[in-house]
């Protein structure tokens, strides 16, 4: 505030002289626009970088500076008395007048906001700011003022209000019920979908008894002092509510409650979400209710063997079967250990063609990589140290039928690369024979692993995995089956209750919800093996479940350390392999196995020989 107070009409202070200065300063008592005065105030005033003016107790204008003159583009004469009011937007000058003879009346400081013409004819907004001045008897003498433009402030304003509105906007197209609540619980807005579902206004929701008119009595008095901890917590948290509609109805909705924090962590605001899961709700109540007539109805209809369940993700498998067991093409089973991957293999070959032959299951990781050629291809008499006679291998076995080649993604180079040949010319050479047998089997492989990793470590041959996806079947954990637990948990009671002679009238729902939460890493295999402990170990007809059973983690299991040496050797080995299998068998030459390793062709053969590699089974048949 400019001049201060006392050195302006009113005080009679004798001013000292200024250092250097020979001249005497007169008293500043004196209004500014009296001549005479040795420092000239005016000067000093016009340049301070600020809009700075001064009006007589009536409001009428004494003095602007400079700067507010060149601003608005108007000369000192023409700034005088009311002149001024032509630097004011039309718009505004009204309401500013008015404001202004409300503060010249109460004589107290006041700030008003309007619009003010810059030279060039621009307009931006101004906060202006009264101060009066007062004489020794207490009597207005003048007014001071300052104004500052807040042009910017507005804009920025004006930015958060429509980023504010296109908020409301976008939570009002929500068409999921929002309520914004304060750190007590206590609802500051709603959006159009919880308004329009409701029937009620945003009043309505603001009121005390809110959740009294819009939840079901039973729900709001189970629910009321578990929601008042959980705020107290600060923690997400959810509910299952009955909410009443404009129709008069109850439907059931899921209430999930997060907090906002400011920078100091402290709530400020709770936003609460209402998801309709009324159909889900009914559907799951039938669901209780008819899982004896459901039960029933998948042993009358052999619903695909022992595979149980309603869900929609073993539906969509249970399709997926439907369409491609008429067919002979090759199917990959994927998905983790233990979600039923031979039940859906053995589902295929029983509504195949092929289901009055023989369906013949392998487990490629339980099989020792020294004989899983003579398993699946079967051996020739004296083709190795204890072949004392032939012997048939699992495709010969399965022909006609369907071959499971569980945990393919196991199997070793060598085998992937006569696998491969089956998969092409349906053929197999059995070891020790360099004839050719045909065999017309149903290739079912499976694998809990990840084949395309496997492809890019080297570890798995491309173009077998092309040939064995023709049909791939993503097979869903548990965790994504939890509808289908509680029929589950009934069929292993009845079948593993009835094997040891025990009958079981119920389950604690209990045990139940702690099945549902459960992620079930072994799915239904692990499932299984709990319920036949808990049938072992309960009795008085009610079965008992240890809640430790479903949280203890298996234990690791020390990794033994591999000789480096034999490590490398297998690994070179694969490599010449992978490398004859590329050249069909040749060595030398500029397409040979030992141009593709850069070596020379004789280090190459004595280092066949070394590791016992036996080159002439990569050599392409040969056409008649």
């Amino acid at each position: 505030m400019w001049p201060p107070k006392g050195r302006f009409l009113g005080a009679s202070t004798q001013v000292q002289p200024l250092p250097g200065s020979t001249k005497s300063i007169p008293d500043y008592n004196l209004p500014m626009s009296l001549p005479g005065q040795s420092l000239d105030i005016r000067l000093l005033v016009d340049r301070i970088p600020a809009f700075t003016w001064s009006t007589h107790p009536d409001g009428s204008v004494e003095f602007v500076n400079q700067r507010w003159r060149e601003y608005a583009g108007l000369s000192a004469e023409q700034s005088q008395g009311w002149g001024w009011q032509a630097a004011i937007h039309p718009g505004d000058l009204p309401s500013l007048m008015e404001k202004q003879r409300e503060l010249l009346r109460s004589g107290e400081p006041g700030d008003i906001e309007a619009r003010m013409r810059r030279h060039d004819g621009v307009f931006r907004w101004f906060l202006i700011r009264f101060e009066p001045f007062r004489d020794e008897t207490g009597k207005i003498a003048m007014w001071y003022g300052v104004s500052t433009d807040i042009e910017d402030l507005k804009q920025t304003e004006e930015k958060l209000r429509e980023d504010e509105r296109e908020l409301r906007q976008i939570t009002d197209a929500i068409p999921q019920a929002v309520v914004v609540q304060d750190p007590s619980g206590v609802p500051i807005y709603a959006n159009r979908a919880t308004l329009d579902y409701t029937g009620l206004t945003a009043d309505d929701v603001f009121a005390p008894n809110f959740r009294e008119r819009i939840f079901h009595p039973e729900d709001v008095e189970r629910f009321r002092n578990e929601r008042k901890a959980a705020l107290a917590r600060g923690l997400p948290f959810e509910f299952e509510h009955r909410a009443l509609g404009n129709d008069g109805q109850y439907r059931w909705f899921l209430i999930q409650y997060n907090p906002f924090r400011n920078e100091r962590g402290q709530v400020t605001r709770w936003y609460a979400t209402g998801t309709d899961i009324h159909d889900r709700v009914r559907a799951e109540e039938r669901t209780r209710n008819e899982n004896v007539a459901l039960r029933e109805q998948i042993d009358r209809d052999s619903m695909f063997e022992d595979i149980v369940g309603s869900s929609e993700a073993l539906r969509k498998v249970l399709r997926q079967v439907d369409k491609v067991s008429a067919s002979d093409s090759t199917v990959l089973l994927l998905g983790e250990t233990g979600t039923g991957k031979e039940l859906i293999a053995r589902a295929i070959h029983r509504r195949s063609r092929r289901a009055e032959r023989a369906f013949i299951g392998v487990n490629c990781a339980a099989i020792p990589p020294s004989l899983i050629a003579s398993e699946l291809f079967g051996h020739e008499k004296g083709a190795f140290t204890g072949a004392t006679q032939r012997r048939m291998g699992r495709f010969e076995s399965a022909s006609g039928g369907t071959i499971f080649l569980d945990e393919v993604g196991d199997l070793p180079a060598e085998i992937q690369i006569a696998l491969l040949r089956v998969l092409q010319e349906r053929e197999i050479e059995r070891v020790g024979s360099s004839r050719p047998i045909p065999v017309d089997v149903r290739v079912v492989a499976a694998t809990h692993r990840d084949l395309n990793a496997l492809v890019a470590q080297g570890k798995f041959r491309q173009d077998l995995l092309y040939r064995l996806n023709v049909v791939p079947i993503q097979m869903p954990p548990l965790r994504e089956r939890v509808a289908d637990i509680p029929l589950l948990v009934e069929y292993f009671i009845d079948r593993i209750g009835k094997r040891a002679g025990k009958k079981f009238r119920t389950i604690n729902k209990k045990f139940l919800t702690a099945f549902q939460e459960y992620g079930w890493p072994g799915n239904v295999r692990e499932l299984q093996n709990v319920i036949e402990r808990a049938v072992i170990l309960s009795e008085d007809g009610k079965l008992a479940v240890d809640e430790t059973w479903l949280k203890r983690e298996p234990a690791q299991n020390p990794v033994r350390p591999r000789s480096l040496d034999g490590a490398l050797l297998r690994q070179e080995k694969e490599m010449i392999e992978a490398a004859l299998a590329e050249s069909e068998g040749r060595i030398s030459g500029p397409a040979g196995a030992a141009a593709k390793l850069g070596l020379p062709a004789r280090t190459l053969d004595s280092k066949i020989k070394r590791l016992k590699i036996n080159k002439y089974r990569f050599k392409a048949p040969q056409a008649d």
